[in-house]
């Protein structure tokens, strides 16, 4: 979102996702944060945006509509999870889960190498990743740090996983030289084909070495010199690697794809089994692609459209009249012996970060939180002296850096609500806007 729209309050959204900040740029387009606005349990997703008249005129349709839906019904832990895919007469938007530990690469930058075990870890969850792909004929071909994400948990998620893939010609091979160098198996650097999953195993190799060394087995600033390490493996390893994790690493980076060892030889592996857990499969559950189909066949029922939405606007007239109990220290004023069943303030923050604030400091006081547009609802999950108390807020726009921000008791005791009020007014007081005279009065 820009600087303009955010100080305007205005949000993008695109069908019932309202897009956020940019994750990442490529050479297809953006990765943005986004959060379903529908949704009432987990709600932030990443949004691949890509160019649809690119896909359209790259001759590939059919190819990339068929690599999405296989990857749409790849439902693996350690594989980064298409959630759904939709369109506008613009652009492709690739709804994925978000994964907010960032980067592996970003780890290592930051730590160095990593321990054994801690890499081994890392490795048996990447190797069960692209086994489970390459089971279904989907081949990576850009396996890479910066391409393997870690969740809240530490687990690691594959990404970019076969959207770059393309489909094996009549040798049974791919052609199409692409990846990292660094990364790239020899066979990779020939013009002759290769195997999808040998190609991959090598890179898992790479990965691996840099996890527990901390730097690239095959690295030059000569392109050419570069190629000539990776064509004869040409490597050493640093005297902290066990043996027998030195000879695996030995015979994934073998150079020949005919003797390299393969993902079940590497699954029967002494060194990889230490301490080995099988990922955790959720139940299998039908996989629906009529939106991915939809896409791809211009059907105008499953069109969406990037759209700006800012809050309701508050006249003069409506400001004067709601203008009692404006200031914070007047928000609970009892008024012949009953405390007021709603309240408001205002704020100079944008109106996305008054609604973000609000929820953060709603869900620790035991409040679910339903949002729509500029309004919502906060529920409690304790029932008191007249059932649950129910608070709807909704924030207006006075003008372009001024907003009102109106709570109301809809259910529940509005002695409760006033107590309810006290502690979570304390977790608003960044947003809250105190003219100097009030400041004063309160001095």
């Amino acid at each position: 979102m820009s600087r303009a729209s955010a100080a305007m309050g205005s949000r993008t959204l695109v069908g019932k996702y309202e897009l956020g900040r940019t994750l990442g740029e490529g050479s297809f387009g953006k990765v943005k944060f986004a959060r379903n606005t529908q949704s009432t349990g987990e709600y932030a997703v990443a949004i691949k945006i890509i160019d649809r008249h690119r896909v359209l005129s790259s001759h590939m349709v059919e190819q990339i509509k068929r690599e999405i839906s296989t990857m749409k019904m790849i439902k693996h832990p350690n594989v980064l999870n298409i959630l759904e895919v939709m369109a506008s007469k613009t652009k492709i938007y690739i709804v994925l889960e978000y994964v907010g530990g960032g980067e592996l690469f970003d780890k290592i930058a930051r730590q160095g190498k990593l321990k054994e075990g801690v890499a081994r870890r890392y490795f048996q969850q990447l190797i069960n990743a692209v086994d489970y792909c390459h089971s279904r004929g989907v081949y990576h071909r850009d396996l890479k740090p910066e391409n393997l994400l870690l969740d809240s948990h530490g687990v690691l998620k594959v990404s970019d996983f076969g959207l770059s893939a393309f489909s094996k010609q009549e040798d049974g091979l791919l052609h199409t030289a692409c990846g990292t160098p660094n990364y790239v198996a020899p066979e990779v650097l020939n013009d002759k084909g290769y195997d999808g999953t040998t190609s991959d195993v090598w890179s898992c190799g790479v990965i691996l070495f840099v996890l527990m060394a901390g730097y690239l087995p095959f690295e030059e600033p000569n392109l050419m010199a570069l190629y000539r390490k990776i064509y004869k493996a040409d490597f050493s390893f640093p005297p902290w690697f066990s043996t027998n994790a030195k000879k695996l690493i030995k015979r994934i980076l073998d150079p020949n794809p005919l003797t390299r060892i393969t993902i079940p030889e590497i699954l029967e592996n002494d060194w990889f089994k230490k301490d080995y857990k099988q990922p955790c499969f959720r139940q299998e559950e039908d996989v629906n692609l009529d939106d991915v189909d939809a896409v791809f066949n211009d059907s105008e029922d499953y069109l969406v459209s990037e759209r700006k939405e800012k809050p309701v606007s508050m006249n003069a007239f409506e400001l004067i009249s709601r203008s009692q109990g404006f200031s914070l220290e007047n928000l609970f004023d009892k008024q012949m012996g009953l405390v007021k069943r709603e309240t408001r303030f205002t704020s100079t923050c944008p109106a996305n970060e008054i609604m973000s604030k609000i929820e953060e400091a709603a869900k620790p006081l035991g409040f679910n939180v339903h949002k729509r547009n500029y309004k919502m609802k906060l529920q409690g999950d304790k029932s008191g002296r007249k059932g649950q108390l129910a608070v709807a807020t909704e924030v207006f726009e006075v003008a372009p850096s001024l907003h009102m921000v109106e709570l109301r008791k809809t259910g529940g005791d509005t002695l409760e609500f006033h107590k309810f009020y006290k502690t979570f007014s304390s977790g608003l007081k960044d947003i809250v806007w105190t003219s100097d005279s009030n400041k004063e009065e309160a001095s």
